[in-house]
């Protein structure tokens, strides 16, 4: 069990969480229901107290098994449970998807059962729909807070005046309060730094940061010299995966491979002890996808991130810039990396 000084607190809700968190993208797709649940059982055993999951991932099947295994063990209570809406699950309609009041409702109802829980810790936007009023969106999370439904609101893949409007609407309005913003942050894409992050810690959000390994690029999973290393299912997958594998930020990666093996790291280790030790950010999403990869990085919740590897990192990527693009996901980033 991890022990009490290394949890941090969760912005301004008053909670505490684990410096890793479990995220659940790969329940199911690829891993199998049984293994899932080990997952599960050894994060939570080892002190890894927030689950994050979403009501799209594996169609809904992610949220059964975490439900499956939070009825099964009893841990509810000792669980952060977070899960998203936006992207469609189940019925495609036009309108089951978005940001809509009428979408919030009816995805929430939904992922309350397949959860097997009365209640969601944060509940958290997906995307963001530029389209519609995010004044309708914080009044539906108003409502299923008020309900019971929900204890807080998170965001995610969020640009800085969007955090900076929904902590201006709370203020004005009388609405939720965002505590949380889930951002794409790694040593290759760190253009976060330049306003994201600033913005998230004045407006007092936590910042949980996803694919701190880049994908396997921070791993040495991808050498530009060996063609065979780029046929992986992320990449052959196509789309918005194959367009942060470039052969710039392979080279750039397997520097990074170096850097963490002269300080007698392994590479995941040091790639997500570096997001994890990054100003403003409160922890780093893992999503392993066998028990095997859980438990390796489990001893990077207790590491420390020196200054002299911090600044081996930034010589190798400076501050504030990007090798590969991992907010091309966000529908409100135009720039592409040339």
């Amino acid at each position: 069990m991890l022990n009490e000084q290394f949890y941090r607190p969760l912005g301004r809700s008053g909670l505490k969480v684990s410096p890793l968190c479990l995220g659940g993208d790969n329940f199911v797709n690829p891993t199998p229901e049984k293994e899932s649940i080990e997952i599960l059982n050894c994060a939570v055993t080892n002190g890894i107290n927030l689950i994050d999951t979403a009501n799209s991932y594996a169609d809904g099947r992610s949220e059964e098994i975490i439900g499956k295994f939070m009825k099964e063990s009893g841990c509810r209570d000792d669980v952060i449970l977070t899960t998203k809406f936006y992207y469609a699950t189940g019925n495609k309609g036009i309108n089951d998807k978005g940001i809509s009041r009428k979408h919030i409702i009816k995805a929430c109802e939904d992922s309350l059962k397949r959860l097997k829980t009365d209640y969601i810790d944060i509940y958290q936007t997906h995307r963001l729909c530029m389209d519609t009023s995010l004044e309708e969106t914080l009044g539906a999370l108003t409502d299923l807070q008020r309900q019971g439904k929900i204890r807080y609101a998170g965001s995610t893949t969020s640009p800085s005046w969007k955090i900076t409007e929904a902590s201006m609407l709370a203020d004005y309005k009388g609405l939720i309060r965002v505590v949380s913003e889930q951002l794409p942050y790694n040593l290759l894409d760190r253009r976060v730094e330049n306003e994201i992050l600033p913005a998230a810690n004045a407006a007092g959000l936590a910042v949980i940061a996803w694919a701190a390994l880049a994908m396997g690029l921070l791993t040495g999973r991808y050498d530009s010299a060996n063609p065979d290393s780029f046929d992986t299912p992320r990449f052959n997958r196509g789309g918005i995966y194959a367009e942060r594998i470039t052969h710039k930020a392979a080279d750039v990666g397997q520097d990074f491979v170096a850097i963490a093996r002269s300080y007698g790291l392994e590479p995941a280790h040091l790639a997500l002890l570096w997001v994890k030790d990054q100003p403003y950010v409160t922890a780093s999403l893992c999503g392993p996808r066998t028990l095997a990869q859980l438990q390796d990085v489990l001893p990077v919740m207790e590491m420390s991130l020196t200054d002299e590897i911090r600044q081996s990192c930034d010589e190798l990527v400076p501050p504030g810039s990007a090798i590969a693009n991992f907010l091309n996901s966000a529908p409100w980033m135009k720039g592409k990396l040339i």
